[in-house]
């Protein structure tokens, strides 16, 4: 099982890669395909719509089929299929396609690492290991930045992305012949999703993760890149590096997160502190847009360590779950996570239309203060949630 895990954290750094990369591809995208910035938002939206979208299949695949097979057969359908047609783009459409079929690949396998978690280690040891996962995949993260506009300027994007469709075939490949999937529990009643919705312990804590993760992965993943070019004309390379940096403080963030739980004895306030961090920071990103682009950068790496509370998030809700409704139970809180950062993602293409467009500094500082007040008002909703000590 080891293995195991090693080629599902593998799959979890393409996972990373591809909801990030194409913050820095938006000039060869734009020269190539005639893809503007609010297109790149479209295809974006999708791939954590349909990621979202699969969630309840992928629950009930879990719990019914196990991770092995889950995992193993959507990433290579998904994402190898959906990277070679990324590959073959001749019109943004294509990429919406791509980028569709992707989600579907990437949709399983960091939940299957966490229905093993759930499974097979203590509750205590959850938000650990979550955040050990979530922290090593998120390299694909920092490949999505400097590295991958590179790789567009030497090799071309369409070479690099013929690379990505060979690589999942071979990850995915891997996942089927190493994972183990754990023993079937035996229960009365198989349950289903909604025996989870109606437990109201969740409620508030499926606020917080409507909104915990949407301000981090729409910045990083999308609109880092044309807000450093269209107010500071920053080219490229310079783009993935400042990529680059925001993507290491969200890991370095993951692995603060982590043990908090247990260190402070408390999962509910670790959470609602950093979210409120996170909702402040937008504003003043907002409020300081086109200051500097020193002043940006840095206000982007602390949004993406403070706003990473994605796995404290579902070990809170993991101590409410039954055993039986583990695969469901995790999924379903996935769902939530980046069902809210897709529609914000679908959001924020009219919203900074209508504010400006490209070019204008104010069309931006109306994202980030949007944000802002996400992150803000859902962590005053999860007020109302109920303690779960580590």
């Amino acid at each position: 099982m080891r293995a195991g895990l090693v080629l599902l954290c593998l799959a979890y750094v393409l996972s990373q890669f591809f909801r990030a990369f194409l913050a820095v591809l938006g000039a060869p995208l734009a020269a190539d395909l005639g893809a503007g910035p609010d297109d790149l938002a479209l295809a974006s939206g999708l791939w954590f719509a349909v990621f979202a979208l699969m969630q309840p299949l992928v629950g009930w695949l879990l719990d019914r089929v196990g991770p092995r097979r889950s995992a193993a057969v959507l990433l290579a359908l998904g994402g190898g299929g959906g990277a070679a047609i990324f590959a073959l783009a001749s019109a943004p459409w294509h990429i919406n396609i791509a980028m569709g079929l992707i989600g579907v690949g990437c949709s399983p396998v960091l939940m299957a690492s966490y229905y093993i978690f759930a499974r097979q280690f203590s509750p205590a040891q959850f938000a650990t290991l979550a955040a050990v996962m979530l922290g090593v995949g998120s390299v694909g993260n920092l490949v999505a930045s400097y590295p991958m506009a590179l790789a567009a300027e030497t090799v071309g994007w369409r070479a690099a992305l013929w690379g990505l469709a060979a690589v999942s075939l071979a990850v995915a490949a891997g996942i089927a012949v190493t994972v183990r999937d754990p023993e079937a529990v035996q229960h009365e009643s198989r349950g289903s999703i909604f025996d989870l919705l109606r437990m109201r312990v969740l409620w508030p804590i499926f606020a917080m993760m409507f909104v915990a993760y949407a301000p981090v992965a729409a910045i990083r993943g999308l609109w880092i890149g044309p807000y450093l070019a269209d107010v500071f004309t920053l080219g490229t390379g310079q783009i993935g590096q400042a990529s680059l940096v925001m993507g290491v403080a969200m890991i370095l963030g993951t692995f603060i997160y982590g043990p908090l739980d247990r260190l402070l004895g408390t999962q509910k306030w670790v959470i609602f502190w950093g979210n409120m961090a996170c909702g402040t920071l937008c504003l003043m990103l907002a409020l300081f847009v086109g200051a500097s682009v020193w002043l940006s950068v840095a206000l982007c790496a602390l949004i993406g360590m403070t706003g990473a509370t994605f796995p404290v998030v579902i070990a809170h809700a993991r101590g409410f779950i039954p055993p039986h409704l583990a695969g469901r139970g995790v999924t379903l809180l996935n769902l939530f996570g980046i069902g809210g950062t897709g529609l914000m993602q679908f959001g924020t293409a009219p919203l900074h239309a209508a504010a400006g467009g490209a070019g204008d500094p104010q069309a931006y500082a109306v994202l980030f203060g949007f944000f802002g007040v996400a992150a803000i008002l859902g962590s005053l909703v999860y007020l109302r949630s109920r303690d779960s000590h580590a």
